[in-house]
């Protein structure tokens, strides 16, 4: 018959410490995708508005915030490739829409 073991377990310093620094990474990686996130919706919302004007400032720093999360390690690189690409895509759609007309 096993004996019951206690909830609580006895846990080394390293261990300990492997957990601080978990939760510390976990908070840093879950600001920096919140940040992807919003960039990518303020781009979205441009375009959507239709403002030409403030669409590549805007692209711009979405772009850097997105490459710099990469290569920290927050996202992988492919990761990055894709959301660049499919953002630049949406924005140069209604670019080069608005300029064709003028």
């Amino acid at each position: 018959m096993a004996t019951k073991r206690s909830t609580v377990k006895k846990r080394s310093k390293s261990v300990l410490k492997r957990i601080r620094q978990d939760v510390k990474r976990r908070l840093r990686n879950q600001a920096w995708k919140t940040k992807i996130k919003t960039c990518i919706k303020k781009v979205e919302e441009t375009i959507a508005q239709n403002n030409k004007d403030s669409i590549q400032a805007v692209l711009n720093e979405a772009i850097k915030v997105i490459s710099k999360a990469a290569s920290k390690g927050i996202i992988h690189k492919n990761t990055a490739s894709r959301k660049i690409s499919r953002l630049t895509k949406k924005a140069n759609t209604v670019l080069i829409s608005s300029s064709s007309m003028n």
